[in-house]
């Protein structure tokens, strides 16, 4: 691999590229949840339909923006632990041979 941040750029690396196959908890949550989607769709009356599906859309645009944050966060966290480790000479005490 190159550089990281070029691969980064050209969506080589994909941090959100993940399976649920090994989570069974979160695996059965998504049938679950694809199941009752597909159940109310198709049998709640049209008005009630126009309204679950507005609220699915908001729901998921929530979700995005939450998940972004946090992999902003994450990754702000990431850069100051690198940073504090390989750059920064900072510490909290002077050092007894720089008196």
């Amino acid at each position: 691999m190159g550089n990281f941040i070029e691969e980064l750029y050209y969506g080589n690396i994909n941090p959100q590229d993940r399976s649920t196959r090994q989570n069974k908890v979160v695996q059965k949550q998504m049938e679950i949840l694809t199941q009752s989607e597909d159940f109310l769709t198709k049998n709640l009356p049209e008005e009630h339909k126009k309204s679950f599906v507005t609220f699915s859309n908001a729901w998921d645009i929530i979700n995005g923006e939450s998940n972004l944050d946090s992999f902003i966060l994450g990754f702000r966290l990431g850069a100051s632990f690198t940073y504090d480790t390989f750059v920064s000479i900072a510490s909290p005490f002077q050092s007894l041979s720089e008196e």
